[in-house]
């Protein structure tokens, strides 16, 4: 179990760590954000329309899954803006 979590904790940097990989997470989050948009409000509106529950579940996870995306792009931003004023000290 502590093995797992410092492999998280290694992924985690090397993310967070490198530019190119965050914007390509944040590009992935946005093309999941809007197929999800897409398929809710086209694809499988009548499915939805059947029942509140799977309506409220499907826009809830929207929501979440945006709200990770947004995060991850002011963290993104928190970061890029840190390594501009390290360069700029150097």
């Amino acid at each position: 179990m502590k093995g797992d979590w410092e492999a998280d904790k290694a992924v985690a940097r090397a993310i967070l760590g490198n530019r190119a990989l965050r914007r390509r997470a944040l590009a992935i989050g946005l093309i999941i954000t809007l197929s999800l948009l897409v398929l809710g409000l086209w694809v499988i509106d009548g499915w939805l329309g059947q029942s509140m529950l799977l309506f409220v579940l499907w826009w809830g996870i929207c929501a979440l899954v945006t709200l990770w995306v947004l995060l991850f792009a002011l963290l993104d931003a928190l970061i890029s803006i840190q390594e501009v004023k390290g360069t700029r000290h150097k």
